[in-house]
């Protein structure tokens, strides 16, 4: 997973001279202090750093182009403390190309009745600076996230946190490269996509890669090296009987590893973030990869299944951004329905390949038959998932555009044992129902395959769709089918009359 420790986000404090000298030195404490403040808080996974009051044209224009040049700098936080006149940042804000928060608060939290003066309103005038702000990065078209309250409060915070995950997520998606090995499933819609279009908006790098170019690193893998992952399987997992030593099924265990190896070499020897395989490419490959995918997946791979491209980076970007929180994200695919009389639930599952992240006990390591791609039996974790809340996210390409849709959904325990099913699963019952969230689904145009997580909620991706400026879609509690409708033909006019291409 990516190191994040040397990653910063730029915290810029707008003001003007209008007020005098010791007004701005007045800014430039308080402006510190909070600055301070949010960098000691580890709700939000990266270092802040106090980058000063910005009172001119020039100022502001070298420090935003400052940031643009920052390696390691992969947002800002502005706050207006006091009358910032908005003019002064249309040069700077026309060349940024780093995500922006606009933090509107003010540096004391109540106002001091008995001691209030014009000398205090003139120090503390975020109330309408922000507005002022705020005018300005709308006239110029200029997504950001706004987060209103006070800088001490645990709401604002978590919404800090929030943005600077995504903005982690977003910075780990520049440059990023996934290794399409094979191509997509034949005749298949929903896994391609435009990938120039999608380097050009969100910025990783889809190229294709044949098995060949794949096994010269799998035949190259040592007895030792097998021999030392087998280990770590039996230490970590429960073993199938005929997996163990001495078992029928051990030599497939031994393949599983050297897949895994081989596999994990090659990505990092390209500098891979994620991956994609089908099982109607599979060349020399003895076994579709199972183990080897999910754990993988588990150290923070990317992942899509039958080529799809546009599932495995968005899987990446969100395991970027849920890095140390509680819960996992995985690929998913919604497998197979539950038409129960009390209610109608989903089955979510893949052939193999569902990360152990999401693993509600310690995974069992089985080896099962595959019925599709012609090759031995694979090895794979098999597990279950833990209830709770969690959303289902899928990255389409429109033709036009590209759309985020986010469904949430509650997961939950199955209500019988599934002994014969020989794969991870999880169940969940959409919000706000099956029949709502399915229609809804289909109607935006929802691929099969998804990024299953309970630990990135929609706020989330509605912060990674503003960042990349892209349509954004949710079904969630409050849906109804025919405002929903009303709403995809608005986006559709939106994109086409607003939007000019991609």
């Amino acid at each position: 997973m990516k190191d994040t420790a040397s990653k910063e986000i730029w915290f810029i404090t707008g003001s003007q001279h209008l007020y005098g000298e010791e007004t701005l030195k007045q800014v430039a404490v308080n402006s510190r202090v909070i600055a301070n403040s949010l960098d000691e808080d580890s709700t939000i996974p990266v270092s802040i750093k106090h980058k000063g009051v910005l009172t001119t044209p020039d100022e502001i224009y070298q420090a935003l182009m400052e940031a643009n040049a920052a390696e390691n700098c992969i947002g800002l936080i502005a706050w207006m403390h006091t009358f910032s006149p908005a003019k002064m940042w249309i040069r700077g804000l026309s060349i940024l190309s780093k995500p922006l928060a606009h933090l509107h608060t003010q540096f004391n939290e109540e106002i001091p009745w008995g001691e209030i003066d014009m000398d205090f309103m003139n120090l503390n005038q975020s109330a309408h600076g922000g507005r002022e702000f705020g005018f300005m990065l709308t006239r110029m078209r200029k997504n950001r996230k706004v987060i209103t309250g006070h800088w001490k409060s645990e709401a604002a915070r978590e919404k800090l946190g929030t943005w600077a995950r995504v903005a982690l997520g977003w910075d780990d998606l520049q440059g990023m490269k996934i290794a399409r090995i094979g191509d997509n499933m034949r005749e298949v819609a929903v896994t391609e996509g435009d990938k120039v279009a999608a380097q050009m908006k969100l910025g990783m790098a889809v190229n294709g890669y044949e098995v060949p170019d794949l096994m010269q690193w799998i035949n190259g893998v040592s007895d030792k090296e097998i021999n030392h992952l087998i280990e770590e399987y039996e230490a970590s997992y429960l073993m199938a009987s005929q997996l163990k030593t001495g078992g029928g099924a051990r030599a497939a265990l031994q393949e599983a590893a050297r897949i895994e190896i081989g596999l994990e070499k090659f990505l990092k020897n390209g500098n891979f973030k994620g991956f994609t395989d089908t099982f109607e490419g599979l060349g020399d490959l003895a076994q579709l990869p199972g183990i080897a995918v999910q754990r993988l997946m588990a150290k923070g791979y990317g992942f899509g299944a039958e080529g799809d491209w546009k599932t495995a980076a968005l899987l990446r970007a969100m395991k970027v951004m849920g890095t140390g929180l509680d819960g996992g994200t995985s690929f998913m695919e919604d497998y197979t329905y539950h038409f129960g009389k009390k209610e109608s639930l989903v089955l979510g599952a893949h052939m193999l390949e569902i990360c152990p992240s999401i693993a509600a006990e310690k995974p069992k390591c089985e080896i099962h038959p595959l019925g599709i791609g012609g090759k031995a039996d694979p090895v794979r974790l098999v597990f279950g998932s833990p209830a709770g809340p969690a959303i289902n996210v899928s990255l389409i390409d429109m033709g036009n555009r590209f759309r985020l849709l986010v469904n949430e959904v509650d997961a939950r325990q199955p209500e019988q044992d599934l002994p014969k099913l020989p794969v991870a699963r999880v169940m969940w019952k959409p919000q706000p129902s099956l029949e709502i969230a399915a229609s809804a689904w289909i109607l935006a145009g929802g691929a099969h395959h998804t990024v299953y997580s309970q630990s990135v909620n929609t706020e989330f991706i509605e912060d990674l769709a503003d960042i990349a400026g892209i349509e954004l879609v949710v079904i969630d509690q409050n849906t109804r089918l025919r405002e929903f409708k009303d709403l995809l033909r608005s986006n559709e006019v939106y994109y086409h009359v607003f939007e000019k291409g991609w």
